[in-house]
């Protein structure tokens, strides 16, 4: 098998391939366009033959439409990690950083990494993550607009500085808003605007949860019955995990959301690990919520869990990151659960029927 690394830009993408001990026999740098992506194809076919696996970096906003174009036409595909690619990288012989460099330290990745995740474009994860991400952006503005906002309202009259979660609320809007009216001159001016801009983007924040919301019921009912996963956290999950069944286990799914534990012993110090920080840290922080959440209600199978690892002598750190792991295990259970009820609709009705 020849794996071919991926370097990809807003323009270009440079490919390199290797064989199977890692030399590399070839480069080939194409637009990144899907004339561009059928070149690469033809000349991967041409120079190493029909046994080829293409790992690309995890750049999904610069490289869904090269993904898209290998998986249509029958390629084996595979996501390569940043912080892989920066390792391979690091150890290599060769020095410095280019295109070339960094495409062949994807294929060695890749070689390195025999059970990375395949590439997959499911339409639903692929609507979840646009629609989460886009919330999330708006919010940030709205944040930000509000911290501006605030700013104006005390050099105006420090004693009408509202509080900063109460702009949220319509009431809150509509008293300050009343005010602002009474004021005059360019700050209040500004102010006004700012108002207006947070009321405006409440509102689209407000549909963009309800549609979310309406979209995670219908898909993942599994997901939404796990203690501490409400619905835009599912939604974030579903829509970074990109489909589930591209994992090969729940271990390789723990990796990738960073909730595997890094070994670091030597000696007496057996079975000791650490935190591992890397893998997808979207997930990884939506694990959290739901572990944060768990320990907090009471009697919850996950605070029992996490009582016992205390009582078993781990520290507060180490029992919230072996709660973390059991939940990436859970929640991998339920996304294959709610995938099959999705593909197979008819034979879950009749399994709940009886």
């Amino acid at each position: 098998m020849v794996i071919i690394g991926t370097d990809v830009h807003k323009r270009t993408h440079t490919f390199v391939a290797v064989d199977e001990v890692g030399r590399k026999l070839g480069e080939k740098v194409v637009p990144a366009t899907t004339t561009g992506h059928l070149k690469a194809m033809a000349w991967a076919r041409e120079q190493f033959g029909t046994d080829l696996m293409w790992g690309i970096e995890d750049c999904r906003n610069l490289s869904a439409r090269l993904e898209r174009d290998l998986l249509g036409a029958g390629q084996q595909v595979v996501r390569v990690a940043p912080k892989l690619m920066a390792h391979a990288r690091a150890s290599a012989r060769t020095r410095g950083k280019s295109d070339p460099i960094d495409a062949l330290a994807v294929a060695q990745a890749v070689l390195r990494h025999p059970d990375l995740p395949v590439a997959a474009h499911d339409e639903l994860s692929r609507e979840l993550k646009l629609l989460t991400d886009r919330r999330a952006d708006l919010v940030a503005q709205r944040t930000a607009t509000i911290n501006r906002l605030r700013q104006r309202v005390h050099e105006i009259d420090p004693a009408a500085e509202p509080k900063s979660a109460s702009l949220h609320r319509a009431k809150s809007c509509a008293v300050l808003g009343t005010w602002l009216q009474t004021q005059s001159g360019v700050l209040a001016e500004l102010a006004r605007d700012e108002l207006a801009d947070i009321i405006r983007l409440t509102r689209v924040i407000e549909a963009l949860t309800q549609r979310i919301g309406t979209r995670v019921q219908q898909v993942a009912p599994a997901l939404l019955s796990l203690p501490g996963c409400g619905e835009l956290t599912a939604a974030k999950i579903i829509g970074e995990t990109a489909t589930i069944t591209r994992f090969r286990s729940e271990a390789a799914f723990a990796r990738h959301n960073g909730t595997a534990p890094i070994p670091v012993w030597s000696g007496n110090t057996v079975g000791r690990v650490r935190l591992n920080r890397s893998g997808n840290r979207q997930l990884n922080a939506a694990l959290h919520r739901i572990a944060i959440t768990q320990i907090r209600l009471s009697d919850s199978a996950g605070q029992r869990y996490y009582r016992h690892r205390l009582a078993e002598g781990n520290s507060t750190t180490e029992a919230l990151r072996c709660l973390k792991r059991r939940l990436s295990r859970v929640v991998f259970t339920r996304l294959h659960t709610d995938e099959h009820t999705r593909r197979n609709p008819h034979h879950s009705d009749h399994r709940d029927a009886a």
